[in-house]
């Protein structure tokens, strides 16, 4: 708790809509002035998926990518950019033949899945370890494809962040450090409040932190109204912390926030008020290890 916090915004992701809020980003220009704005507001690292601007669901277009991520570099804002490989690992069955994938299903070659990772080089991309039922589908991140996704990651120069939404996807992580394919000192994403995933409790994020592979750095989030109180968990337990709209859309019980960079400042209040100090972008690239912008 001495050293710096690290605040990431996840302005969008992919399945918050506008029917949750009305001012939910969606075009490339939204979504890079939403990531500058949680910037400005005292994110030091912004998490980006995008959307189709016609149809406001996610894509894996590189042109929707590259567009944002070039809005936010030529901004001048300092804020490591960390993008989303999640797209691309839905499975849902079809009704007549199980084994025969819905139309709505977006499971794809794991090389895909990182391609605007390898084009784009940002700072961080996540890399989901679990594999679980979400939504009306199956997120499927077998140990296999996470391999080649990591390996096309660390080629391309770029640090991945580690989601695990419960213990089985830590007990992978560390089967992979193990094994040589992902490298230590490791970085982690805690995610919590996720239907038949991990509890959002203190008792619960406190085991998984105990479960964590020694040389790592994790953070924590809580989905929708466990926002802040898990992230004065996380706080508390010497974590680092998320919020954004794709994880909860009200600043309090029944009041959509104003924007993503409301989300920050209440996020950078409760830490200051805590007794912590929010990291500067410069600071969470030396505490990551990462190079210079």
């Amino acid at each position: 708790m001495n050293r710096p916090t690290i605040i990431t915004c996840a302005v969008t992701g992919n399945i918050t809509t506008r029917e949750h809020h009305p001012r939910l980003p969606v075009t490339p220009k939204e979504i890079a002035d939403a990531a500058i704005g949680a910037a400005r507001a005292g994110a030091a690292v912004v998490h980006v998926h995008v959307r189709d601007p016609e149809t406001g669901r996610g894509t894996m277009k590189l042109e929707y990518y590259r567009e944002a991520v070039e809005r936010i570099r030529d901004s001048g804002v300092d804020v490591l950019i960390n993008l989303t490989t999640g797209e691309g690992g839905r499975f849902r069955p079809s009704d007549d033949d199980p084994k025969v994938a819905a139309p709505d299903s977006t499971l794809t070659h794991p090389e895909k899945r990182v391609a605007h990772v390898v084009e784009l080089k940002p700072d961080i991309c996540s890399l989901d370890l679990n594999t679980m039922f979400s939504g009306n589908a199956v997120v499927i991140n077998t140990p296999e494809n996470v391999t080649i996704m990591a390996k096309a990651i660390y080629e391309a120069g770029v640090k991945p962040e580690l989601e695990v939404f419960d213990t089985g996807d830590i007990h992978l992580g560390s089967a992979l450090i193990e094994q040589g394919v992902l490298r230590e000192p490791t970085l982690f994403q805690i995610v919590l409040g996720v239907k038949y995933g991990a509890n959002p409790s203190p008792q619960t994020l406190a085991y998984l932190t105990s479960i964590l592979p020694r040389n790592s750095q994790w953070a924590a989030f809580g989905m929708g109204r466990n926002e802040y109180p898990m992230l004065a968990q996380a706080w508390l337990l010497g974590g680092h912390v998320r919020v954004g709209m794709e994880d909860n859309v009200y600043i309090r019980k029944g009041v959509l926030t104003e924007d993503n960079a409301q989300l920050v400042t209440k996020a950078v209040h409760i830490i200051d008020e805590l007794g912590g100090v929010v990291a500067t972008a410069s600071q969470a690239r030396e505490m990551l290890g990462l190079g210079p912008s």
